[in-house]
Protein backbone atom coordinates (compact mmCIF):
# COMPACT_ATOMS: atom_id res chain seq x y z
CA UNK A 1 0.00 0.00 0.00
CA UNK A 2 1.40 3.57 -0.74
CA UNK A 3 2.25 5.88 1.60
CA UNK A 4 -0.07 8.74 2.40
CA UNK A 5 1.49 11.85 0.74
CA UNK A 6 -1.48 14.58 1.88
CA UNK A 7 -4.35 13.96 4.39
CA UNK A 8 -6.42 16.83 5.75
CA UNK A 9 -9.20 16.44 8.51
CA UNK A 10 -12.25 18.73 8.64
CA UNK A 11 -10.84 21.51 7.06
CA UNK A 12 -12.56 24.84 7.19
CA UNK A 13 -11.59 28.27 5.69
CA UNK A 14 -13.40 31.31 6.45
CA UNK A 15 -12.54 34.83 4.74
CA UNK A 16 -13.80 38.48 6.40
CA UNK A 17 -14.07 39.21 9.73
CA UNK A 18 -17.48 41.57 10.28
CA UNK A 19 -19.11 39.56 7.42
CA UNK A 20 -17.78 36.04 7.74
CA UNK A 21 -17.76 33.69 4.44
CA UNK A 22 -17.11 30.15 4.83
CA UNK A 23 -15.52 28.69 1.47
CA UNK A 24 -14.76 25.32 2.95
CA UNK A 25 -16.88 23.32 5.36
CA UNK A 26 -14.60 20.33 6.63
CA UNK A 27 -12.88 18.73 4.22
CA UNK A 28 -11.22 15.33 5.04
CA UNK A 29 -9.07 13.70 2.17
CA UNK A 30 -6.22 11.04 1.59
CA UNK A 31 -3.94 11.46 -1.92
CA UNK A 32 -1.61 8.57 -2.08
CA UNK A 33 2.02 9.38 -3.02
CA UNK A 34 2.17 9.00 -7.16
CA UNK A 35 -1.29 9.94 -7.38
CA UNK A 36 -2.13 12.05 -10.34
CA UNK A 37 -5.36 13.59 -9.05
CA UNK A 38 -7.66 16.45 -10.45
CA UNK A 39 -9.28 19.01 -8.58
CA UNK A 40 -12.41 20.06 -10.43
CA UNK A 41 -15.65 21.95 -9.67
CA UNK A 42 -17.74 25.57 -10.74
CA UNK A 43 -15.68 28.62 -10.21
CA UNK A 44 -16.15 29.81 -6.57
CA UNK A 45 -16.67 26.57 -5.48
CA UNK A 46 -13.65 26.44 -3.36
CA UNK A 47 -11.23 24.37 -5.46
CA UNK A 48 -8.27 26.54 -5.44
CA UNK A 49 -8.74 27.86 -1.95
CA UNK A 50 -7.64 24.04 -1.18
CA UNK A 51 -4.85 23.47 -3.59
CA UNK A 52 -3.98 26.49 -1.29
CA UNK A 53 -4.11 25.20 1.88
CA UNK A 54 -2.39 22.13 0.64
CA UNK A 55 0.32 23.50 -0.95
CA UNK A 56 1.20 25.95 2.33
CA UNK A 57 0.21 29.42 0.21
CA UNK A 58 -2.55 29.77 2.37
CA UNK A 59 -3.69 28.38 6.11
CA UNK A 60 -7.18 27.05 7.42
CA UNK A 61 -9.16 28.54 9.74
CA UNK A 62 -9.73 25.08 11.43
CA UNK A 63 -8.59 21.31 10.62
CA UNK A 64 -5.67 19.46 9.93
CA UNK A 65 -3.56 19.45 7.56
CA UNK A 66 -0.10 16.84 6.87
CA UNK A 67 1.73 16.93 3.51
CA UNK A 68 4.76 14.23 3.38
CA UNK A 69 4.42 13.86 6.90
CA UNK A 70 4.72 17.36 8.38
CA UNK A 71 1.59 18.73 10.25
CA UNK A 72 1.97 22.03 7.79
CA UNK A 73 -0.93 23.99 9.76
CA UNK A 74 1.45 24.19 12.80
CA UNK A 75 4.08 26.13 10.65
CA UNK A 76 4.96 29.44 11.19
CA UNK A 77 5.68 31.71 8.04
CA UNK A 78 9.36 30.80 7.63
CA UNK A 79 9.32 27.33 8.31
CA UNK A 80 6.41 26.82 5.69
CA UNK A 81 8.50 29.22 3.23
CA UNK A 82 11.61 26.50 3.50
CA UNK A 83 8.77 23.18 3.66
CA UNK A 84 7.40 24.54 0.00
CA UNK A 85 10.86 25.12 -1.31
CA UNK A 86 12.03 21.70 -0.66
CA UNK A 87 8.73 20.00 -0.78
CA UNK A 88 6.83 21.12 -3.45
CA UNK A 89 6.73 22.05 -7.12
CA UNK A 90 4.12 24.81 -8.47
CA UNK A 91 2.63 25.40 -12.01
CA UNK A 92 0.16 27.87 -11.82
CA UNK A 93 -2.07 29.15 -14.94
CA UNK A 94 0.20 32.04 -15.69
CA UNK A 95 4.20 30.87 -16.27
CA UNK A 96 5.75 33.47 -13.96
CA UNK A 97 8.77 33.34 -15.65
CA UNK A 98 11.18 36.23 -15.50
CA UNK A 99 11.36 37.82 -18.83
CA UNK A 100 15.06 39.08 -18.19
CA UNK A 101 16.30 35.24 -17.32
CA UNK A 102 17.49 32.82 -20.24
CA UNK A 103 15.33 29.76 -19.99
CA UNK A 104 18.01 27.57 -17.90
CA UNK A 105 18.41 30.87 -15.09
CA UNK A 106 14.38 30.41 -14.49
CA UNK A 107 14.53 26.82 -14.24
CA UNK A 108 17.33 27.09 -11.44
CA UNK A 109 15.81 29.51 -9.65
CA UNK A 110 14.18 27.46 -7.14
CA UNK A 111 18.17 26.46 -6.03
CA UNK A 112 19.14 30.26 -5.90
CA UNK A 113 16.67 30.43 -3.42
CA UNK A 114 17.43 27.96 -1.25
CA UNK A 115 21.38 28.07 -1.43
CA UNK A 116 22.48 30.96 -3.68
CA UNK A 117 24.69 30.43 -6.29
CA UNK A 118 24.34 27.48 -8.76
CA UNK A 119 27.00 24.98 -8.80
CA UNK A 120 27.89 23.35 -12.11
CA UNK A 121 25.99 20.26 -10.69
CA UNK A 122 23.13 22.23 -10.01
CA UNK A 123 23.39 23.88 -13.58
CA UNK A 124 23.83 20.52 -14.86
CA UNK A 125 20.35 18.98 -13.25
CA UNK A 126 18.56 21.97 -14.83
CA UNK A 127 19.87 21.36 -18.59
CA UNK A 128 18.65 17.22 -17.56
CA UNK A 129 15.10 19.19 -16.43
CA UNK A 130 15.11 21.32 -20.06
CA UNK A 131 15.68 18.19 -21.85
CA UNK A 132 13.06 16.56 -20.25
CA UNK A 133 10.61 18.92 -21.11
CA UNK A 134 12.21 19.02 -24.48
CA UNK A 135 13.82 22.59 -24.56
CA UNK A 136 17.53 21.64 -24.28
CA UNK A 137 18.09 23.25 -27.24
CA UNK A 138 16.59 26.65 -25.67
CA UNK A 139 18.19 26.95 -22.83
CA UNK A 140 20.25 29.74 -23.75
CA UNK A 141 16.78 31.49 -24.80
CA UNK A 142 15.40 34.57 -23.21
CA UNK A 143 11.91 33.81 -21.67
CA UNK A 144 10.67 36.55 -24.09
CA UNK A 145 11.97 35.02 -26.80
CA UNK A 146 9.69 31.34 -26.12
CA UNK A 147 6.27 30.77 -26.94
CA UNK A 148 3.74 30.59 -24.16
CA UNK A 149 3.66 26.01 -24.24
CA UNK A 150 7.63 26.23 -24.39
CA UNK A 151 6.85 29.14 -21.41
CA UNK A 152 4.92 27.22 -19.61
CA UNK A 153 7.49 23.52 -20.03
CA UNK A 154 10.41 26.20 -18.43
CA UNK A 155 7.73 26.88 -15.65
CA UNK A 156 7.12 22.79 -15.28
CA UNK A 157 11.08 22.11 -15.60
CA UNK A 158 11.61 24.95 -13.38
CA UNK A 159 9.23 23.41 -10.61
CA UNK A 160 11.15 20.08 -10.53
CA UNK A 161 14.08 21.68 -10.20
CA UNK A 162 14.24 20.81 -6.04
CA UNK A 163 13.10 17.23 -6.81
CA UNK A 164 9.80 17.62 -4.93
CA UNK A 165 7.76 14.30 -3.87
CA UNK A 166 4.59 16.71 -5.11
CA UNK A 167 3.81 18.72 -7.53
CA UNK A 168 0.51 21.15 -7.23
CA UNK A 169 -0.63 22.59 -10.72
CA UNK A 170 -3.64 25.76 -10.89
CA UNK A 171 -5.10 25.89 -14.15
CA UNK A 172 -1.59 24.64 -16.08
CA UNK A 173 -3.22 24.45 -19.27
CA UNK A 174 -5.19 27.49 -19.00
CA UNK A 175 -3.98 29.99 -21.04
CA UNK A 176 -2.60 27.30 -23.83
CA UNK A 177 -4.35 25.88 -27.40
CA UNK A 178 -5.65 22.75 -27.85
CA UNK A 179 -1.74 21.39 -29.27
CA UNK A 180 0.11 22.88 -26.04
CA UNK A 181 -2.50 21.90 -23.80
CA UNK A 182 -1.90 18.11 -25.31
CA UNK A 183 1.62 18.27 -25.21
CA UNK A 184 1.74 19.74 -21.72
CA UNK A 185 -0.45 16.88 -20.26
CA UNK A 186 1.32 14.68 -22.05
CA UNK A 187 4.60 16.18 -20.13
CA UNK A 188 2.97 15.90 -16.69
CA UNK A 189 1.89 12.46 -17.54
CA UNK A 190 5.35 11.19 -18.03
CA UNK A 191 6.49 13.11 -15.02
CA UNK A 192 3.91 11.27 -12.82
CA UNK A 193 5.52 8.03 -14.30
CA UNK A 194 8.89 8.13 -14.65
CA UNK A 195 9.34 10.22 -11.74
CA UNK A 196 6.72 9.08 -9.44
CA UNK A 197 6.43 12.95 -8.42
CA UNK A 198 2.37 13.14 -6.66
CA UNK A 199 0.37 16.19 -8.87
CA UNK A 200 -2.61 17.68 -7.74
CA UNK A 201 -4.08 19.56 -10.48
CA UNK A 202 -7.32 21.95 -10.49
CA UNK A 203 -8.50 22.02 -13.73
CA UNK A 204 -11.83 23.63 -15.56
CA UNK A 205 -10.64 21.20 -18.49
CA UNK A 206 -13.30 18.22 -18.48
CA UNK A 207 -10.66 16.30 -21.07
CA UNK A 208 -7.59 17.49 -18.84
CA UNK A 209 -9.55 16.00 -15.40
CA UNK A 210 -10.78 12.48 -17.85
CA UNK A 211 -7.44 12.01 -18.00
CA UNK A 212 -6.61 12.35 -14.48
CA UNK A 213 -6.51 8.76 -12.54
CA UNK A 214 -8.75 10.33 -9.79
CA UNK A 215 -10.84 13.50 -9.71
CA UNK A 216 -12.37 15.47 -6.68
CA UNK A 217 -15.13 17.27 -7.59
CA UNK A 218 -15.88 20.40 -5.30
CA UNK A 219 -19.25 21.82 -5.06
CA UNK A 220 -20.18 24.91 -2.37
CA UNK A 221 -17.12 24.21 -0.06
CA UNK A 222 -17.46 20.00 -0.29
CA UNK A 223 -16.77 17.12 -1.62
CA UNK A 224 -19.48 16.20 -3.88
CA UNK A 225 -17.73 13.10 -5.79
CA UNK A 226 -14.50 11.94 -5.14
CA UNK A 227 -14.05 9.17 -7.65
CA UNK A 228 -11.26 6.77 -9.46
CA UNK A 229 -11.36 6.70 -13.34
Amino acid sequence: MARIIVDTNKLVKVYGKDIKNEVLHGISLKIEEGEFVSIIGPSGSGKSTLLNILAALDRPTSGRVNVNGQEIDKMDDKQLALFRNSNMGFVFQFHHLLPEFTALENVMIPNWIAKGSPSDEVKQRAIKLLDLVGLKEYEDNLATQLSGGQKQRVAIARSLMNNPPILFADEPTGNLDTESTDKVYKLLRNINKELGTTFIIVTHDKDIANRTDRVIEIVDGNIKRDFFI
